[in-house]
């Protein structure tokens, strides 16, 4: 079974974009996007989000074109129509566990927050990669959005790049478990 790595760029209060889905506070170029770069290698599926995949627009992606040419690419969206190319469309969740089983090497969760939490929901998430930048956002796009509850993470990695870039790696020990009555659920 295929591990599932939510491998993304996150502000320090918790942001994977600021608003109007602006990443330029984010390192572009540095050792830790050559790292960064070196990790895709090793990725054999893209799963996305239709937000981040349609953002690729802005910097000349066509729609039904893959962004990672060397993974098989999903995006998973009730509502995107893309042209016949090289990208599977998924309006649900479903085919997770297929796709863990029958992928030939891991599968890298580029985005977006609401896909994040679905699939951590589902019990499929597997590692979170961030790669922390030292800058508040005040708002954007979350890390997650949508856990039923908290996730239990075991501490695997962390690389400090200097100034304040920090690349930290956790293993997900548990699924978001919501609360029960008497430990903070709602009456």
């Amino acid at each position: 079974m295929q591990p599932i790595i939510y491998d993304v760029a996150v502000s320090a209060d918790g942001f994977i974009a600021g608003r109007n889905a602006d990443v330029s506070a984010f390192p572009h170029d540095g050792p830790i996007v050559a790292d960064y770069g070196t990790r895709l290698a090793g990725y054999a599926v893209a799963l996305m989000g239709r937000a981040t995949y349609e953002f690729g627009y802005a910097y000349g992606l066509e729609p039904g074109a893959n962004p990672y040419p060397h993974m098989r690419a999903i995006v998973v969206s009730r509502t995107i129509d893309l042209p016949d190319g090289n990208v599977e469309v998924w309006r649900d969740l479903l085919g997770l566990d297929t796709l863990r089983k029958m992928a030939s090497g891991p599968i890298y969760l580029c985005g977006g927050g609401h896909l994040a939490g679905a699939v951590a929901n589902a019990g499929h998430l597997s590692e979170l990669r961030l790669k922390r930048a030292p800058v508040i956002l005040g708002g954007g796009t979350p890390l997650f959005a949508g856990l039923d509850g908290p996730l239990q993470t075991d501490p695997v990695a962390q690389t400090n790049y200097g100034q304040g870039l920090v690349f930290q790696s956790y293993r997900i020990s548990s699924r978001p478990i919501a609360p029960t009555a008497g430990e903070g659920a709602a009456p």
